[in-house]
């Protein structure tokens, strides 16, 4: 394996060996053979025998001299080795790989804090953005909750102008006697089948014009397809003469009907012509509209000589001097009053004076 450059390491010097080493004799057998040689050489001493003859000295000596070679040898090594290179090597790399796992940590550290520090920014100015456009913001939504009105609106009225789902199928009649309804539905007939936002009512009033007994009217559309016509039909309030027989008219002069014979409860209009647009016929009109009905039934003829001058003929034969039609309803209860009392001697009230009552 080929060592990083940079990373050679000096050998050491070599050592001297020793004159053992040099023998091919470890250090330890040497010590080995030396204890033994002086445990033989022990006893001889103390006994004073031939250990102190020159032979056995010679012998001895040799056997010092001899290098003893035994298995202990294998087992020991040197005191002194030299360091292994590759150990610097192996720590600097595994540093250099901890120090390059801390750089990546670290790195991802930064960018989590970054990408929580971009996400609060972004929250802030958010924020920031949306307090200073909240009245912007109520503006806009005003404006589509407007048009979406408008055009919902819209569309309901499109779908009930041409959907054939609100077309006019009936028309009901109300509050006419005078007039029958079947006479009325037939002079609107020709709306039938118009969706009802595209009634005609133009039409309608100049269908119902052609009855003059009608005063006025109303209409009524029920969704998805009724037309209710409520009529007002014209209310008679006196009788004109006329060749032949009478005419019941309402107050306005519009012949109710026109019967032979004079219809009781009615009282008659004395006029020298029958011009209902003349000024006695309004002024008489406009005191048989205030009398209550019960009094208006007491009535027998009315007349006016001037519009300052009317006067009433009761059924009993009393007259009552009114004066003009002003304040005709406070003088309809005086007269009230005043018939209640019964004097059968009185031939003429005088009532023509709000408030005052005279009796002659």
């Amino acid at each position: 394996m080929k060592r990083p450059v940079g990373f050679e390491v000096p050998k050491p010097p070599p050592e001297a060996p020793s004159d053992t080493a040099r023998a091919g004799v470890s250090p330890r057998a040497t010590k080995s053979a030396a204890a033994k040689d002086a445990a033989r050489k022990a006893p001889a001493r103390g006994a004073g025998s031939k250990a102190d003859s020159p032979g056995t000295a010679a012998s001895s000596g040799r056997s010092e001299a001899r290098p003893h070679v035994g298995t202990g040898a294998a087992e020991e090594r040197p005191s002194s080795q030299a360091p292994d290179p590759h150990e610097e090597v192996r720590a600097e790399v595994k540093a250099a790989r901890s120090a390059s796992r801390e750089a990546a940590r670290a790195e991802r550290r930064a960018r989590a804090d970054l990408r929580r520090a971009t996400r609060a920014r972004k929250r802030t100015e958010k924020n920031e953005v949306r307090r200073f456009t909240a009245r912007r913001r109520r503006t806009r939504i005003a404006y589509l909750v407007a048009g979406g009105v408008v055009a919902a609106l819209a569309g309901v009225v499109a779908v009930g102008a041409f959907s054939p789902l609100f077309a006019l199928r009936e028309v009901r009649v109300e509050g006419a006697t005078l007039v029958a309804p079947a006479e009325i539905q037939a002079a609107v007939d020709d709306q039938l089948g118009t969706p009802l936002p595209l009634v005609d009512f133009g039409r309608i009033q100049a269908g119902l014009a052609q009855y003059p007994l009608i005063e006025s009217y109303s209409t009524e559309s029920l969704p998805p397809g009724t037309l209710v016509i409520r009529v007002v039909e014209r209310t008679p309030v006196a009788v004109l003469a006329r060749e032949g027989g009478f005419d019941l008219v309402d107050s306005a002069g519009v012949t109710v009907s026109s019967p032979t014979e004079r219809p009781a409860g009615f009282p008659l209009i004395e006029m020298p012509d029958r011009n209902v647009a003349s000024v006695d016929f309004q002024a008489a009109a406009k005191v048989l509209v205030a009398l209550p009905a019960d009094l208006r039934g007491q009535v027998d003829k009315i007349r006016a000589s001037t519009v300052d001058d009317v006067t009433l003929t009761l059924s009993s034969g009393q007259r009552v001097v009114w004066g003009d039609s002003s304040d005709s309803a406070v003088k309809a209860q005086h007269l009230n009053r005043l018939l209640a009392q019964k004097p059968t001697e009185v031939k003429e009230y005088d009532v023509s004076s709000p408030g005052v009552g005279i009796i002659r």
